[in-house]
């Protein structure tokens, strides 16, 4: 039998996908047993239930986190000035990537943006630094940030059980269901630049960790990566959250 909030998170994800006309290269696939690659594809391009592509590159990532590696200063005059966070850890991964594959972010800002101000801000963003920021409401954002993240997720990934109220403390579904909101937005907001077929989405820590979920829900072959940043406790700790 599948739990309730189970089935309450399959239910946020029954939608229909959009449809997406761009052709672009196919990227690898990840290698999921031993051996080489080249010699898995040798293998797949002779089976006839294969549907491996003949020639794949990397073309495009999209990097989803809970911030984005951006700084934001809002100018005397009232204009918002944003440069690059060269300390984010986001930031830095593209170095490993290559300079043919073009990089696109998802995620907050630090800072918070009038609702005035988000479309301009978000066509900036995107032409500017390739980023596509989410805008969250202060109200929802405290529930997933401050309290399911940091009240129960990161103190249980360091094993240390909510024993007390400055712990965690009791178990609060609404931010559970806040934080499986957040990662709805965060989904929706991925679904207006991916290109489902050729681009591969990693995504970022325990902040966002029923967002592949939902894109796979939407698109079951989605070429999807998630890293964790913090240690995965036991499952006896694990399995303490309700």
């Amino acid at each position: 039998m599948v739990s309730r909030s189970y089935s309450n998170l399959l239910e946020l994800t029954s939608c229909d996908s959009p449809t997406f006309g761009r052709e672009k290269k196919r990227l690898p696939r990840v290698a999921t047993v031993a051996g080489v690659l080249s010699e898995l594809d040798d293998e797949a391009s002779n089976s006839a239930g294969s549907d491996a592509p003949s020639s794949i590159s990397q073309d495009r990532m999209i990097i989803v986190g809970n911030q984005l590696p951006l700084k934001a200063h809002r100018k005397d005059n009232g204009t918002w000035d944003f440069t690059w966070d060269e300390d984010s850890l986001l930031l830095q991964l593209k170095d490993g990537l290559g300079e043919d594959v073009e990089t696109i972010y998802i995620g907050c800002l630090k800072e918070e943006i009038e609702p005035s101000e988000q479309d301009d801000v978000a066509q900036y963003l995107l032409d500017t630094f390739k980023c596509v920021p989410t805008f969250l409401p202060p109200e929802l954002f405290t529930k997933f940030y401050h309290g399911f993240c940091k009240q129960h997720l990161w103190p249980l990934f360091h094993y240390m059980l909510p024993l007390s109220p400055d712990l965690g403390g009791r178990f609060d579904r609404s931010l559970w269901q806040a934080y499986v909101s957040v990662n709805k937005i965060f989904a929706d907001k991925v679904m207006e630049v991916i290109s489902p077929d050729d681009d591969f989405v990693w995504v970022h820590d325990y902040h966002l960790m029923v967002l592949p979920t939902f894109l796979r829900k939407r698109f079951n072959r989605a070429r999807l990566g998630f890293f964790l940043h913090s240690p995965f406790p036991s499952s006896e700790i694990y399995r303490t959250l309700p």
